[in-house]
């Protein structure tokens, strides 16, 4: 009667976030906030609490945020990665300092003590890439000249994770120096290991996945996919690091065919993972923190916003593409809830789970929200400037016409 009762739970699931979906489109919208609204009505505190099915949905938001980071890295190679990752370090620092300073500040201001306040920090630091990932390509964005800059500071990111979890759990633990540099020694290696594989070994994966089935290639994609995420994950490395990574070491037509495959079932499992968040969000802990979740996800807009506009100019990106790198970079989801949830479990403060909750759970809903309507402002902006942009002043035609400012291009940008 149980696997019953889960086989309707997990059909229900489906069902209502097929029909969400729908809704999204009727309207417009990304699916993202209707998704997570659903998790919080199926979860602990909700309206119809979910009983046998939370098993398949933790097991299913994990596989859709390995496939949302794969599928992203499918879009660039290593070359490239290495070469903007180098390029975009600068903004890195600044994304760090930036948006790790308002949680920092806060935790000490509530007297909650360092460790509250590196735990805190780091929640308001990093992006969802997950989230992010989907609005981009709900938005046909991957084209756009500001993705690389985004893509470089989410990688950056996840980097810094690596490096960051280990320390946070050492320090919440209280383990002394030499386990957290063993710990930290360990995360440090593995992405090494990947990231050399990816970017000198590349083609002997490209011919361990190749065939000419593509019930072969999509088992072969997948299974490696998975199988790297979990390995990166035991050593201390995000499960998304090592799946993007597994991305980029593909490339040319067998990319082509595994975004294809993978695409759907991509989609499938990142809606579960948007559910999945709501699932373990209680709606009656929120109120008593709504106030200060609010104020710093004010901040934290303001200060990704500032982030995405200044890498984006390092760039040459223009006023637009700005706009939509910051846009990009607002949403926050697994990272922060799994910083939370290991502050939390260490028994550190009992308003930090349900602060970084209502905090992440805002920026999660109005990230892809702004991301929407920030295409149209931004294309008003951009035709009050096109008479000056467009001054026939005499010049000679030369080839790099082509690359004019972005406000004067089509864009590939829906609405």
């Amino acid at each position: 009667m149980e696997a019953a009762f889960t086989l309707i739970e997990i059909g229900a699931i489906i069902l209502a976030l097929g029909l969400l979906g729908a809704l999204s489109l009727r309207w417009s919208i990304s699916p993202i906030p209707l998704y997570l609204l659903a998790g919080l009505a199926f979860g602990h505190g909700g309206i119809l609490p979910l009983t046998t099915s939370e098993e398949f949905t933790a097991t299913g938001a994990e596989i859709g945020v390995i496939l949302l980071l794969f599928t992203l890295g499918l879009e660039y190679t290593a070359p490239e990665l290495v070469g903007t990752l180098r390029t975009n370090a600068p903004a890195g620092l600044v994304d760090l300092v930036l948006n790790s300073l308002p949680g920092v500040a806060v935790a000490l201001l509530m007297g909650w003590g360092p460790v509250a306040a590196v735990a805190l920090g780091g929640i308001t630091y990093v992006t969802s890439s997950g989230i992010t990932a989907k609005v981009m390509a709900d938005l046909d964005w991957l084209g756009n000249r500001e993705v690389p800059v985004v893509l470089s500071l989410l990688v950056f990111e996840d980097l810094t994770m690596a490096v960051y979890l280990p320390i946070l759990t050492a320090m919440l633990a209280g383990a002394g120096f030499l386990t957290g540099a063993i710990t930290l020694g360990i995360a440090a290696a593995t992405i090494t290991v990947i990231l050399i594989v990816a970017l000198r070994f590349g083609h002997i994966v490209e011919r361990l996945v190749a065939s000419p089935s593509q019930e072969v290639l999509l088992l072969k994609v997948l299974g490696l996919t998975v199988l790297v995420a979990g390995v990166a994950q035991m050593l201390q490395v995000s499960a998304a690091v090592g799946a993007f990574l597994v991305g980029i070491a593909l490339s040319g037509p067998l990319a082509h065919q595994a975004r294809e495959l993978l695409t759907p079932l991509r989609d499938l499992f990142a809606a579960v993972f948007f559910v999945f968040f709501g699932l373990h969000t209680n709606p009656r802990d929120l109120p008593p923190v709504a106030g200060i979740a609010i104020a710093l996800a004010i901040v934290g807009m303001l200060t990704k916003m500032a982030t995405g506009w200044w890498a984006a100019r390092r760039a040459g990106v223009s006023t637009l593409g700005r706009l939509r790198a910051g846009a990009a970079l607002l949403p926050r989801g697994e990272f922060n809830i799994v910083i939370a949830g290991l502050a939390v479990t260490a028994g550190v403060n009992s308003e930090l789970g349900p602060l970084a909750a209502a905090y992440v759970l805002v920026l999660a809903v109005t990230g892809p929200l702004t991301a929407r309507a920030i295409i149209p402002i931004a294309k008003r902006y951009a035709k009050r400037r096109a008479p000056v942009l467009e001054n026939p002043s005499p010049a000679p035609t030369v080839p790099h016409q082509a690359t004019a400012p972005e406000e004067l291009t089509p864009d590939h940008s829906p609405g």
